[in-house]
């Protein structure tokens, strides 16, 4: 029997139509057991003793047509150690629901609100739930992603995990699409500042979703567009020279030469690979390439 307190937060965005979990642990690698997603589905959290199995079980009776609260009480009435589980599902229409067994160690329970539950055990305090919900439902201007960073980063400011913090993970299945993706799939497994971490994380995460933005625009030859995407990219992950040598690029083709020379003579100072790499790449993929390298004297 494996107990790992945990605090988590399944979702559902309005907005997008994504569904999400995010879990945070004083457990090794909590992400590779507790959340569990599907596009055009729902997501799961298992925890306090998890079967992590029933988190795919789950999907199908859900992907089958089930309610939520039919598909959990089926899964518990065949489940010997029910009364140890702590499980919560959102569909991917927003219905919820949230079990906390008779057994889970305390401090434990649930809170929630229009698609989305919160759920802990083995808590500092019994304000953490409540704490969570409260953070989430202030958040509705961020994304899904962030909206349940915030509701973890709230439960650890109204105590957490009694036993401290190690590993969290942030996982987003889009609204539609084949089961395997993510809109966002991070995981944190060992950390002194897990939340910290995955914060960074998910600057890097959303600074690449520009970045390729950026590539599909500098490929078609709008550099404009293309730059004001890699900028974006490189003020949310300062010093990241990949993003500073395509910024540069960018900036070049769209008329900030002397600018565009300086980010990637920056980039290749940080990262001399990219001066090799620099006269390899075809118009195709950057047409300001051939450009740049020979302005660079490359």
């Amino acid at each position: 029997m494996v107990r790992a307190g945990t605090y988590s937060i399944v979702a559902h965005d309005d907005a997008t139509g994504e569904v999400g979990v995010a879990v945070q642990s004083h457990w090794f690698s909590v992400g590779s057991i507790v959340p569990w997603s599907r596009p055009g589905v729902g997501a799961v959290a298992v925890q306090s003793v998890p079967d992590p199995a029933a988190g795919p079980r789950l999907l199908d009776r859900l992907e089958a047509g089930e309610d939520p609260q039919e598909a959990l009480r089926a899964e518990l009435a065949a489940d010997d150690q029910a009364s140890h589980r702590q499980t919560a599902l959102v569909a991917v229409d927003g219905r919820t629901a949230v079990h906390t067994g008779a057994m889970c160690m305390a401090f434990a329970g649930a809170a929630g609100g229009p698609g989305f539950s919160c759920q802990a055990n083995v808590m500092a305090s019994e304000r953490v739930w409540g704490a969570m919900a409260d953070a989430f439902a202030a958040a509705a201007s961020q994304t899904l992603a962030r909206r349940m960073l915030t509701a973890l980063d709230a439960a650890e400011a109204a105590g957490g995990d009694i036993r401290g913090r190690q590993s969290c993970a942030v996982v987003v299945a889009p609204a539609a699409g084949e089961p395997w993706r993510r809109t966002v799939d991070l995981r944190v497994e060992d950390a002194a500042e897990p939340l910290a971490e995955m914060a960074r994380l998910l600057d890097v995460h959303d600074a690449y979703a520009l970045a390729t933005e950026g590539d599909e625009h500098m490929a078609a030859g709008r550099f404009a567009e293309a730059d004001a995407a890699f900028t974006r990219a490189a003020e949310l992950a300062p010093g990241n020279h990949e993003l500073l040598f395509w910024a540069g690029l960018a900036e070049f083709g769209s008329g900030r030469r002397e600018e565009g020379l300086a980010q990637v003579r920056r980039a290749v100072e940080l990262q001399p690979g990219w001066a090799e790499l620099l006269p390899r790449l075809p118009a195709a993929i950057a047409p300001s390439a051939a450009e740049v390298a020979e302005a660079l004297g490359l």
